[in-house]
């Protein structure tokens, strides 16, 4: 048993070594929505902005792999779908923000457990999707319910 917690180790700091998802930096702001009320900025910072910004906050587990090869993961993936940041840029999924936050799909599952203020009730869903329409442009029927 020694031996192979002593492998573990062993490979847990080796791993360590492998760049990926070590260089947390944020890219410059180039333009931020322009939000329909202070309460719509908040509710898309709370719930989004981490994965869906140039405004990442990395937590000191991000720094630890393999942890921080897939919260690099996530978060590339996140702003090459909708970045909030550069939105000078054509964001194309714009219109599917009601459809992804409506039937629960964002922010996900996985995520809410090590940020629980993105958690949001019923009323902030509608809330955000309200908002969502009014900032970002008419959104897509849900085809999730």
């Amino acid at each position: 048993m020694l031996r192979v917690f002593k492998w573990l180790l062993l490979a847990v700091v080796l791993i360590q070594l492998i760049p990926f998802g070590h260089n947390h930096s944020n890219p410059p702001v180039t333009k931020e929505v322009a939000w329909d009320s202070p309460a719509t900025g908040e509710l898309f910072h709370r719930a989004c902005f981490d994965c869906h910004s140039n405004e990442t906050v990395w937590p000191w587990y991000s720094h630890v792999a393999p942890v921080s090869w897939l919260l690099q993961r996530d978060v590339n993936g996140g702003r090459s779908h909708l970045n909030f940041t550069e939105w000078d840029h054509p964001q194309r999924h714009a219109k599917d923000v009601a459809d992804e936050v409506g039937p629960g799909d964002m922010p996900p599952w996985f995520y809410l457990p090590m940020h629980p203020a993105a958690r949001l009730n019923d009323s902030e869903k509608q809330a955000l999707m309200d908002g969502a329409a009014k900032s970002l442009g008419p959104q897509t029927a849900s085809k999730k319910h």
